[in-house]
């Protein structure tokens, strides 16, 4: 059986889906309850392997087996095109291993049915037919939402471009950001597809930035750039424990950002667009967000290489300064993406 983690979702009558290792794994449950099979979704079609063909239909695995055969001698299907090799965990003995199956596609699937239990067959065909137009629509709304944040993200950097007379770095940094993004979307939709295990965040045992650490941090930067006595000062006396605090609330006993990347994302976000500070508060943002990095081992890689390079960082704060508040939930997804990027 195919290892799976549980994540309830909505669905149609005697359906469960869950998100497997290598794509959906979709529960078909036949009308009287008689049969439970794990259907693997992927590549847009469903498929089973040979013993799941068997338990679906009630039916000794040779005599499907041989069905099979004949669907591909009488070249009734394309084998090539309806037949595919997962890797599967499965129990052998008292020892889970990993092995890949053989596993035949939605068509194959119905002609054997029809051969062996029509009513079954059809029966499995009119679930299948459902739960593929549910997929295809949710990914095709997914998508939609992604794109539409990669050109909302867009229409930012463009006009930050209008307004302000950038630097060919800064410009070149700002490109360098709306690719990297682009990429990060790529992974969430292979994510979608299965073709990667995981793209989550951590979400437990972040460490937060405590203000006394932030202070001092905000007292060393200043004496080592030589700022004046408004670097780093609060407009009003605490603003900066506000935004701490408010990074780490919770709401109905679970947490508002419940990832360290969300968290991380949200920490620089506040800090550059809600001014705590009468000056300084793009650079104490930046350097407030990599000390929570490092803090949560997010910073370096275990070979001690920076994640995230000091042109991304200048890129990132100079696209939230100059942002409106509209766009503040596509830009902390900008954020959050790009820590999961740099993470894997």
């Amino acid at each position: 059986m195919t290892k799976k983690k549980n994540i309830e979702k909505k669905s149609q009558p005697g359906t469960t889906i869950t998100q497997g290792m290598g794509g959906e794994v979709v529960i078909y449950e036949d009308p009287e309850h008689r049969v439970r099979v794990d259907v693997r979704l992927d590549q847009d079609t469903i498929w089973l392997s040979l013993n799941q063909i068997a338990a679906l239909f009630e039916r000794d695995k040779s005599v499907i087996s041989r069905h099979l055969r004949n669907i591909y001698r009488e070249r009734e299907l394309d084998r090539e095109s309806t037949v595919a090799f997962f890797a599967t965990a499965q129990l052998e003995g008292k020892r889970e291993v990993v092995r890949q199956v053989e596993y035949y596609n939605l068509d194959a699937i119905i002609s054997v049915g029809y051969r062996v239990n029509s009513r079954r067959g059809t029966q499995f065909r009119i679930w299948a037919t459902q739960v593929l137009r549910d997929h295809l629509v949710k990914g095709y709304t997914a998508n939609a939402r992604r794109l539409q944040e990669l050109h909302q993200t867009i229409r930012v950097v463009a006009g930050v471009t209008e307004q302000r007379l950038l630097t060919g770095d800064e410009a070149a940094s700002l490109l360098r950001l709306v690719r990297d993004y682009a990429d990060s979307l790529m992974l969430l939709d292979d994510y979608d597809h299965g073709r990667l295990t995981a793209i989550a965040g951590r979400t437990s045992g972040a460490q937060p930035l405590m203000i006394d650490e932030a202070k001092q941090l905000i007292a060393a930067m200043k004496t080592q750039i030589g700022a004046g006595e408004l670097f780093g000062r609060e407009r009003e006396p605490g603003l900066l424990e506000g935004i701490l605090s408010t990074v780490f609330q919770t709401v109905l006993g679970q947490d508002a950002y419940p990832t360290l990347e969300e968290k991380a994302a949200h920490l620089l976000y506040f800090i550059v667009k809600d001014h705590p500070f009468v000056d300084g508060n793009k650079r104490i943002g930046a350097a407030l967000f990599l000390r929570f990095l490092d803090k949560n081992q997010l910073l370096y890689t275990a070979e001690g290489m920076r994640r995230i390079a000091d042109e991304t960082i200048v890129a990132l704060t100079l696209l939230l300064a100059e942002s409106d508040a509209q766009h503040k939930e596509a830009l902390t997804h900008l954020v959050v993406a790009l820590l999961n990027r740099l993470s894997k």
